[in-house]
């Protein structure tokens, strides 16, 4: 009986200091949970990498450039040690391209039960390639998947425009009856 309850006293320990590491991803800038095994934020720092790790994340996937002000230098090396796969696809903000998503799914579909953490710098870049995975990949409907996307921000011209080629490319209109692209609707 004490062998049992110190195994189950050592089992409580291991999953609080779980859910206190979940709590304090929140802290991470625009941190979004969009399913147990996928997530997606602005840049973390190093000590919210080492959170991101206690809070069972096994892959961080970075979008943005590595000489952005706000990265952290060394930002694969920190992911490594904390025992995480990494991953960068350096997205132009200003030239997002199908290649990029597609390179992008293709990391996430190789292992779809992998947690992830996909991060940018603000959690633009990020939230966009959200918004398209779980519309195309996940079956999420895109009105559900814009109200996400509408949380972090209203995509500019140059990403509404991405947004509507990739779909397109995938067989899929961006329209939906609850969906309000009409501010980025120029010349359409």
């Amino acid at each position: 009986m004490k062998l049992m309850t110190k195994m189950l006293a050592t089992i409580f320990l291991l999953g609080s200091s779980h859910l206190l590491a979940g709590d304090k991803l929140t802290d991470i800038p625009n941190y979004r949970a969009y399913s147990p095994s996928f997530s997606s934020s602005g840049q973390p720092t190093a000590e919210q990498l080492k959170t991101v790790a206690e809070a069972g994340f096994e892959r961080v996937i970075y979008l943005a450039f590595s000489d952005n002000q706000t990265a952290i230098e060394t930002e694969d090396r920190v992911v490594k040690t904390l025992g995480m796969d990494y991953v960068h696809i350096p997205v132009d903000f200003d030239k997002p391209s199908v290649k990029d998503f597609e390179g992008f799914a293709a990391v996430l579909n190789r292992d779809k039960q992998e947690r992830t953490l996909l991060h940018c710098q603000i959690n633009l870049r990020a939230s966009s390639f959200s918004f398209l995975y779980r519309v195309i990949y996940g079956g999420i409907p895109m009105a559900t998947a814009k109200q996400d996307l509408d949380a972090i921000w209203v995509p500019d011209e140059v990403w509404y425009a991405f947004i509507v080629k990739v779909l397109k490319q995938h067989g899929l209109s961006h329209q939906c009856a609850d969906c309000d692209w009409a501010e980025n609707e120029m010349g359409e």
